[in-house]
């Protein structure tokens, strides 16, 4: 009994010290609940290497988590299953955020790096005087396309996708605002009418396009157009820097109806355990260099005006991704358009996919 009783003793001593010694590792290595730091973001949306470096700067463990829609991403928080202490959703969504009292206002005080972002981009109408959110990335949506495949076809307007010469040439994005949005912009109406008459006309257009889609997809319309399996897409900018980084012969214009202008912003949601944490990690993204290295890789549009300095000419000075202001007064951005007119434009969107087939 003695030999148990001192093995137990044994056991007990040897776990106690294994625990503390795992304490202290984690401790230096930035891993206790109190020095850690949980972000939700978009798929491959931030070099990792940043996230690498934030750690090593400030003794802080990241913790990177990924969503593919504002949707599911907001349905989690709300959900609280994990307190997530940064997540990066679009204008519409905060909005929506802001009014279900999911954020926590921002200490401007801690933020010393937002001087860099470009006063355009400031105190839009989703986040007044930016109480709630700091704008991260922006861009268009457009059309992305292959000249050589078109045989000489300029593409300038969304009505050029109706041309009948494009039987089974086209991609489109799975969204409903910006399949229904193509729509209404191809007949003069905004982006967020709510005008039912107005909506099922769009639909009605697009169930006439359909002989031209060839498919409605994903992150995969990236790999399709790159590989040239079709010779036109429907996508948003960064997405169609990327395609045109993997094959020369593409193209991309924003139409000259007009389109989308969007940004995905970095909020702190009411849940987040490590609020001072949260602050460090978005005024150090706001650092020039460090959003200039971002932008390279992620592609998309930086809002920082100072970052543009350190960033490759040929790319700042690019029209197609960073338009000129005639083309950016055409361009809207998504409001929130509520539960029930969203829900309208979902089944709508859901109609057309179901005509297609």
């Amino acid at each position: 009994m003695k030999r148990l009783v001192h093995s137990l003793l044994a056991v007990v001593v040897a776990s106690v010290v294994l625990l503390v010694l795992l304490d202290q590792l984690n401790s230096s290595q930035g891993y206790l609940s109190g020095n850690t730091l949980t972000i939700y973001n978009w798929g491959d949306y931030i070099d990792e290497e940043l996230i690498t470096r934030f750690e090593k700067e400030t003794g802080i463990k990241v913790i990177y988590e990924t969503f593919d829609s504002n949707e599911a991403m907001m349905t989690k928080i709300v959900q609280g299953g994990t307190t997530y202490d940064i997540a990066v959703p679009s204008e519409y969504t905060i909005e929506k955020m802001r009014e279900e009292d999911l954020l926590i206002p921002l200490d401007h005080s801690k933020l010393p790096n937002l001087k860099y972002i470009d006063e355009r981009f400031m105190d839009l109408p989703f986040d007044p005087e930016n109480k709630y959110s700091i704008p991260y990335f922006w861009g268009t949506v457009g059309i992305v396309y292959n000249p050589t495949l078109l045989e000489g076809m300029e593409i300038t307007s969304w009505n050029d996708l109706w041309d009948p010469a494009l039987k089974n040439q086209i991609l489109l994005i799975d969204g409903a605002r910006e399949v229904m949005g193509m729509g209404l912009n191809s007949l003069g109406y905004s982006l967020n009418d709510t005008n039912k008459d107005h909506l099922m006309e769009a639909k009605e257009k697009l169930d006439r396009l359909t002989p031209n889609v060839k498919a409605i997809v994903g992150d995969e319309i990236k790999m399709l157009m790159a590989n040239e399996e079709a010779a036109i897409g429907l996508v948003w900018s960064g997405d169609a820097a990327d395609i045109m980084s993997e094959n020369e012969n593409l193209d991309y214009v924003v139409p000259e109806e007009g389109s989308n202008l969007w940004f995905d912003n970095m909020v702190i949601p009411k849940t987040a355990k490590n609020i001072e944490a949260a602050h460090q990690f978005i005024n150090f993204m706001l650092d020039p260099e460090v959003a200039a290295q971002n932008t390279e890789y992620v592609s998309y549009s930086t809002p920082n005006k100072e970052a543009l300095k350190y960033m490759p000419q040929d790319m700042v000075t690019d029209e197609r991704f960073y338009p000129s202001p005639e083309l950016t007064e055409k361009l809207e951005v998504y409001e929130n358009l509520g539960k029930k007119n969203l829900a309208y434009y979902n089944a709508l969107f859901l109609e057309f996919k179901m005509h297609r087939k």
